[in-house]
């Protein structure tokens, strides 16, 4: 019997917020069961294994993502879209760290392409860098360059990587400009 009031979704919710606080790697069925107070065993009346744990943090942590970026680009276009995009994409990592790592680990497709939060990030970026006019197979050269450049930064950002005193937020700033004006001047090769 199912214990009362554990839920698939109550799960999914309590290990994301362990995953913000200790790590994703750390997530686990029996720690999650010790922050219920219960077995091991008794987890497993709603999720199959850690692998659909970690999944379901993905997912939930995707459409979370995808309300951000979607509320920070709403309305705007071109460098104000693109700067909005990156603070809302910043903040969301930094926030949530946890959450974060869950949504970059590699799904099954089939996951994906049922995650409503999933397609939105797709979306939304698509949406940013087609402001400045970009197309296949440029369009998907443009996603790699912010994917990776946001994640470079969050990476060193979170292990305390800027050591130098110049102020980090300026050169945030300075680094969504460099974008900007990359973006603008984009070289399609067709």
């Amino acid at each position: 019997m199912a214990r009362a009031g554990l839920t698939a979704d109550r799960l999914t919710q309590a290990a994301a917020a362990l995953a913000d606080e200790v790590g994703l790697d750390k997530v686990t069925v029996s720690a999650l069961a010790r922050s219920f107070g219960v077995k091991d065993a008794s987890l497993y009346s709603h999720i199959k294994n850690l692998a659909d744990l970690r999944t379901r943090v993905a997912v939930l942590a995707a459409r979370e993502f995808a309300d951000r970026l979607s509320a920070a680009v709403a309305g705007r276009a071109g460098g104000d879209a693109l700067r909005a995009f990156g603070h809302a994409y910043r903040s969301f990592a930094l926030e949530h760290p946890g959450r974060y790592e869950a949504n970059q680990l590699r799904l099954d497709p089939a996951v994906i392409a049922g995650s409503p939060g999933h397609l939105r990030n797709i979306e939304t970026t698509g949406a940013v860098l087609r402001g400045y006019g970009l197309t296949e197979p440029d369009l998907t050269d443009a996603v790699r360059l912010l994917r990776s450049t946001f994640h470079g930064w969050i990476s060193v950002e979170a292990a305390n990587g800027f050591a130098h005193p110049r102020d980090v937020e300026t050169s945030w700033e300075r680094a969504l400009d460099a974008l900007d004006l990359l973006l603008s001047t984009w070289p399609s090769r067709g």
